[in-house]
């Protein structure tokens, strides 16, 4: 029996878990995690999932998969088993081993009942998880995230996901400061005493911009940013999308686009994750948004375009807000 995740967990075979040495006054169960011990009515897939969902049955399903870079989110199904999901996650990317992952490459995500209060180690609970991405306290965190379902809990419990994209808009475009503070260079370290230093926004070339995100005890944070974290928080639990996995489903996401996050659940929810570097090129993070031009005055959509005259110029050039056509000074009401 091969020892797992710093010895929390056994791996008997490829379909059994069993918690070894579980905490005292906890009880331990052995059950087939990838199939859900209560009976559950069928129900038609959520519409986030049908949209996005890739047929791997299909021939060509990498080369779809890899189509997709620039939304940074696929669903699939059909993953049955622990091989399955080990088979199609060596078609996709170079699994990278870490502290928490098993023999195999994957990392086995189930309440331990014995590491939910340890920093850095929440998944492994029951509780509630907050938007984050993945090993963000290395110096290059993994790209492609695959998370798939094993075993339903005894509540409905849901993953919740958040496009980077939207949350650097609305901070960017809505209170500037905001977003403009996270991406100040170095201004949060994440992880533990080996940590990496870091910003939450990193630009990149070609207009692209990366998230990088955590929201626990492993994440500190400069003054400067400190006063716009309850409104990160806000913002990404604001544009969370709800993703409710039976046995056998998962998704795979982009970890420089996109965050991901889980409400709290009882019972023996089970879930496989793995984590690598990409068989496939990837765009580096997310096209940065262009916010939209500015209005044009009514009142001039019948004049030439002549533009004011030299004294009116020199009189609106020092007005941030002016109109795209005639550069006539906009008030709050859309007046000149």
């Amino acid at each position: 029996m091969a020892q797992v995740g710093r010895g929390r967990i056994a791996r008997v075979d490829n379909l059994s878990l069993t918690p070894d040495s579980a905490a005292p006054n906890s009880e331990s169960t052995t059950s087939p995690p990838w199939r859900s011990r209560r009976r559950r009515v069928h129900q038609p897939y959520a519409d986030v999932f049908v949209r996005n969902r890739i047929d791997l049955t299909v021939p060509g399903a990498e080369e779809r998969i890899a189509g997709r870079r620039e939304t940074g989110f696929v669903t699939v199904d059909g993953l049955a088993s622990r091989t399955a999901v080990l088979t199609f996650a060596t078609r996709i990317m170079h699994l990278v081993p870490h502290r928490d992952s098993d023999p195999d490459g994957l990392t086995t995500i189930c309440d331990t009942r014995r590491d939910a209060h340890r920093a850095g180690l929440a998944g492994f609970g029951n509780g509630p998880l907050d938007p984050h991405t993945e090993r963000s306290g290395t110096p290059n965190p993994p790209r492609p995230v695959l998370l798939v379902c094993g075993q339903t809990g005894a509540t409905d419990e849901e993953c919740l996901l958040t496009g980077g994209q939207a949350v650097h808009y609305d901070l960017s475009t809505g209170d500037r400061q905001a977003g403009a503070a996270l991406a100040q260079p170095r201004t949060a370290f994440f992880g533990a005493g080996d940590g990496h230093t870091t910003q939450v926004f990193t630009a990149h070339d070609g207009l692209r911009v990366s998230v990088r995100l955590r929201f626990d005890g492993l994440a500190r944070w400069n003054p400067i940013v400190q006063p716009y974290l309850p409104q990160l928080r806000a913002t990404a639990g604001r544009h969370q999308v709800r993703l409710d996995l039976a046995p056998g489903q998962g998704y795979l996401l982009d970890n420089e686009r996109r965050l991901h996050a889980r409400r709290a659940f009882t019972g023996d929810r089970l879930f496989c994750r793995a984590l690598g570097k990409p068989l496939f090129p990837m765009l580096r993070g997310f096209a940065r948004p262009t916010p939209p031009p500015p209005p044009v005055h009514p009142c001039h959509r019948r004049r030439d375009d002549d533009g004011p005259s030299p004294k009116a110029r020199r009189r609106i050039d020092s007005i941030p807000h002016v109109c795209r056509r005639c550069r006539c000074s906009l008030g709050p009401a859309g007046e000149g």
